[in-house]
């Protein structure tokens, strides 16, 4: 039902400044879209108006000029890089007598060929299914409706019209409450981890930004790379250790562009409720990308869209082998880890990066006495070869005490198994304050 363009096809890109001069940034963003998409432009126009032509969005001189564009270089189809309304969207089709497609259209059929999840399938069908639902009469401009006439109320095209629009209600209803059960399936997963205190990270950032590419190097997982706008649309998960051996969950997470189309934000909630729900974003930034203060204040403005604004950052900037810039860590007037440079693609900076984030998520190593009954030799040398003891002392019902050194979230992990109990240090005293301290009473730092 969605239009959809077909690889190949010649397009005309159609980019307007409103109130302002068209940017040559915006045009290239604008043709790596269409590229994206399968689409092979051919002509680009651009204008400059101070409001949109209510009828053509362009002004008539405007979509003349497209039309002698599109009819010279023999194209099959119009893009739009703004968002259209149904009207607008027919009146130019007509003038032109070639498909037109604004930019929400073109970023739903991006994601339609990138979603890969059963998840992403269903969001990228309701969004187009909402995106559709305004623009039906296109479809059905050669069905007049009929005037007059003693009981005749409409013509077949607007019964026609009636009917899809049924059609459609009764689809997106069925879709909603096929992702409400996935919603409800991801939170009990979340509540399910939520009850292990393992902290989430995200990566978030503009696309192209490479963000898969880092989540690759810090994981060590094969996911998808590629240099193009949208290259991962659905969230993946996984768990990364930090230095000391802390574990956090890592999820890579949809890219965000200018202009992001509403039904869009509202249909895609899986990958962007791991941002919301994520204890620190890493907000990866194209350090080589000349726009890259204006891309980190339009991915701002979406995190605040979603309601993840709030969330703690960290700002990463990738790709500095193309500045020819070296690995380093910036701090801000606090003293607090804010800004790590790194190259993904090189290796460069992960350790800082890794350090960085346990910094960040106050994952300090700490030495516990660990009780241990007599029956958990099992445990025991699970400790033991992941070389965390560092005392050992034997109680007369055969229990055992283990010193470890461990993260606060693996120490509430251990809490956690039956038969385990994690000695707490007792309070000490002012005249207990001055003297040495017990090896067990300190937090070392991450190694």
């Amino acid at each position: 039902m969605f239009e959809r363009p077909r690889a190949g096809e010649r397009a005309v890109l159609v980019r307007l400044g409103l109130g302002g001069s068209v940017k040559p940034e915006d045009i290239e963003e604008f043709e790596q879209l269409a590229r994206s998409a399968g689409v092979r432009p051919v002509a680009t126009v651009i204008g400059r108006r101070e409001r949109p032509d209510p009828r053509y969005f362009v002004g008539s001189g405007k979509a003349q000029e497209i039309a002698s564009a599109a009819r010279a270089e023999n194209a099959q189809l119009v893009l739009i890089d703004h968002p259209l309304s149904p009207s607008q969207e027919r009146n130019l089709e007509r003038l032109i007598g070639v498909r037109v497609l604004d930019r929400s259209g073109l970023i739903l059929d991006i994601f339609a060929q990138r979603a890969r999840s059963f998840e992403g399938k269903l969001e990228v069908e309701l969004a187009q299914l909402q995106h559709l639902s305004s623009r039906l009469v296109r479809g059905w401009t050669h069905l007049e409706r009929q005037k007059g006439g003693i009981g005749v109320r409409g013509g077949p095209g607007e019964t026609q019209l009636e009917t899809d629009r049924r059609l459609l209600a009764t689809r997106m209803r069925s879709v909603s409450r096929r992702l409400e059960r996935l919603k409800q399936q991801r939170d009990t997963g979340r509540s399910a981890r939520a009850e292990i205190p393992v902290p989430s990270v995200a990566l978030v950032g503009y696309t192209n930004a490479g963000k898969s590419t880092l989540f690759g190097a810090l994981t060590g997982s094969e996911v998808y790379v590629a240099d193009q706008l949208f290259a991962t649309l659905d969230p993946t998960v996984r768990r990364l250790r930090l230095p000391g051996g802390a574990p956090v969950v890592l999820a890579d997470t949809v890219g965000f562009i200018r202009e992001l189309p509403h039904e869009l934000v509202a249909a895609f909630q899986s990958t962007l409720q791991e941002a919301r729900e994520a204890h620190l974003l890493l907000h990866v930034v194209d350090a080589s990308d000349s726009q890259r203060d204006e891309r980190i204040h339009q991915v701002d403005t979406v995190l605040r869209e979603i309601g993840a604004g709030a969330i703690p950052q960290l700002r990463v900037y990738n790709k500095i082998d193309r500045l020819g810039v070296e690995p380093h860590l910036e701090r801000d007037a606090d003293g607090l880890a804010s800004k790590v440079w790194i190259s993904a693609a090189g290796g460069q900076g992960l350790e800082p990066l890794r350090d960085a984030i346990a910094e960040r998520l106050h994952l300090q190593v700490r030495r516990r006495w660990l009780h241990l009954p007599a029956s958990a030799g099992a445990a025991r040398a699970r400790l033991y070869a992941a070389a965390v003891v560092r005392d050992e002392r034997s109680l007369e019902d055969g229990a055992l005490e283990l010193l470890v050194e461990l993260p606060a979230a693996e120490l509430a992990l251990w809490a956690l198994q039956p038969g385990v109990t994690v000695l707490e240090p007792p309070p000490r005293s002012a005249a207990a304050a001055c003297a040495p301290k017990e090896p067990y009473l300190e937090s070392v730092a991450t190694p």
